[in-house]
C-alpha cells in the first residue's frame, strides 16, 4: 500500500471519509503505518477541527492496536513472556 495511493488527498481538505478509508480493516501488522498517513492527512487542520479530532481519536486507537499485537494471553508458569507483552498494566509512556 503506497503512501500516495490518492494524490487527490493533498489537493483538497481531508474529510471524516478519508480517515476511515485510511483506518478500513486495519491489522497490527499496519497499524503504526496507517497512524502515519493518518498524522500526515491532518497535520495542517486547525485543533478543534472535526476530522482533526476524529484523525486523533484513530490515531490513539491505532497505537493500541500495535502495542497490543502481541497479547495472546497471560504468561504460564515455566515460559518467558514477550517483550512488548505487559500484561494487565498500562503501556509504558513513549519518551
Amino acid at each position: 500500500m503506497s503512501e500516495y495511493e490518492r494524490p487527490d488527498r493533498l489537493t483538497r481538505e481531508p474529510t471524516i471519509e478519508d480517515i476511515h478509508e485510511l483506518v478500513g480493516a486495519s491489522t497490527p501488522h499496519f497499524a503504526l503505518q496507517i497512524r502515519n498517513r493518518i498524522r500526515n492527512l491532518i497535520v495542517g487542520l486547525p485543533p478543534d477541527h472535526p476530522v482533526r479530532r476524529e484523525g486523533e481519536r484513530w490515531m490513539q486507537h491505532l497505537e493500541q492496536v500495535a502495542r497490543g499485537a502481541e497479547a495472546r494471553g497471560p504468561v504460564v508458569e515455566g515460559e518467558r513472556g514477550l517483550r512488548s507483552y505487559v500484561g494487565d498494566q498500562q503501556l509504558p509512556a513513549e519518551g
